[in-house]
């Protein structure tokens, strides 16, 4: 067997980071930036109301009782205005006239006079009003020429609204891994409301796997469920190949059974298999390849939650690597509760996060850690790692964590303690 680590480190050597692409801004969501962008505008482009008011320029004079001309109205969307002296109606995001900096509240003011439809001619203001209050500068949230997204970030909605707000256009992303999906086992049935043989089962790993590795970057280019044949797998896998899959990923015949036939199939057309067995449990008997025509395979085993461990953190491990993003940084919680373990072994636990009675972050592991209960993993948001080295572990114990998908955001900055 290979540790957890040498293994990701073999994971990650094999793995070339994809070529560039430009692609629409609407079409970038859940890419990989390739290059930093720096804002091109500033953003607010202008200076603008904070809310509904009147808009007027500041001196120490002004306070209680002062009357004031209103000249026009500015609402959002209305262009230059120049302005000096008096005051001017404004609404919420509207530009400010050049020569007013700041904005009284409409429920600071008294109308003194109004035209005949309703429009305010004349203003008295309550209180002394502060200089520059209520002002939005430009360029207060982005300056022009500030960096807007790093390279290598990944673009969620919060990422492609700020590049959107300074006025991107199409942007540089990496490449999307394309992948191949191969589930193994006479056993396993596709369709969901089909009647169960005996014997059978509904195969839960490929839709998992699927949607799973498409929300890690991935893009999906086949998928096949096949019986325990060499024969089989064999067209499947030259199917996956020419559909132009990077990685190719199955699922069961990978462990020490009659029926698990993949290393002998990959050993059949000469791929490198740079490990099988990792010191993890669960999904030990994990595997990774390189074919001879250059693809990544992973044989995951066939337990669902054997499955998804060795997706969530061999495969995902080679996605970012592909995408150009850096290595995943665990969060670290202290245990809510002593634990016993296996030495040797690196267990990946479904597990909480919850508050105790002082307030204070625990990790809680869940009830159900068996590799075939798949109905833990509703109530587990986050994977808890118990280290290898170590059998029994107090409560109060800090452990790594991770998120239940690679691209969760973290809850604290990586440099909080």
């Amino acid at each position: 067997m290979i540790s957890v680590d040498n293994a990701l480190a073999l994971v990650r050597e094999h793995c070339i980071t994809l070529a560039q692409e430009v692609v629409p801004i609407a079409e970038a969501m859940a890419r990989v930036l390739a290059e930093t962008v720096f804002s091109p505008n500033d953003l607010p482009p202008f200076d603008n109301s904070a809310m509904d008011g009147f808009a007027l320029r500041w001196n120490a004079q002004l306070g209680p009782g002062t009357e004031l001309h209103v000249s026009h109205e500015q609402a959002a969307g209305d262009g230059v205005h120049q302005q000096h002296l008096g005051a001017c109606s404004i609404m919420t995001g509207a530009r400010l006239p050049e020569g007013l900096d700041c904005v009284v509240p409409v429920e600071e003011i008294t109308v003194l006079e109004r035209d005949d439809s309703g429009t305010p001619l004349r203003i008295a203001l309550q209180n002394s009003p502060r200089q520059a209050q209520n002002v939005r500068r430009a360029g207060e949230d982005i300056a022009r020429g500030q960096t807007a997204v790093a390279g290598g970030t990944w673009l969620g909605a919060e990422e492609l609204m700020l590049l959107r707000g300074i006025g991107c256009g199409p942007l540089k992303v990496r490449q999307r891994p394309r992948c191949a999906l191969i589930c193994t086992g006479r056993e396993l049935v596709d369709e969901a409301q089909s009647e169960l043989l005996p014997g059978q089962i509904y195969n839960t790993n490929g839709p998992f796997l699927s949607s799973e590795l498409t929300a890690a970057g991935a893009e999906i280019v086949f998928t096949k469920t096949i019986a325990d044949e060499i024969d089989a797998f064999l067209v499947a896998l030259q199917h996956g190949i020419d559909a132009g899959a990077q990685v190719v990923i199955s699922t069961g015949a990978v462990s020490m059974g009659r029926y698990d036939f993949i290393p002998e199939a990959l050993r059949k057309i000469g791929a490198s298999i740079h490990f099988h067995k990792v010191q993890m449990r669960p999904g030990k008997p994990l595997l990774f390849a390189r074919l001879a025509s250059g693809q990544l395979f992973f044989g995951l085993p066939g337990n669902p939650v054997s499955s998804a461990v060795g997706a969530r953190f061999f495969v995902t491990a080679a996605l970012r690597e592909l995408m150009g993003l850096a290595p995943e940084r665990p969060w670290h919680f202290p245990l809510a509760h002593d634990v016993q373990k296996k030495p040797e072994f690196r267990l990946w636990q479904k597990a909480q996060l919850i508050l105790n009675a002082s307030g204070q972050v625990r990790v809680k592991l869940l009830s159900g850690q068996e590799s075939f209960k798949t109905r833990p993993l509703l109530e587990s948001k986050v994977w808890a790692v118990l280290p290898e080295n170590q059998g029994e572990i107090a409560a109060g114990s800090v452990i790594a964590i991770y998120p239940r998908r690679h691209t969760d955001s973290p809850l604290f900055s990586p440099d909080a303690h």
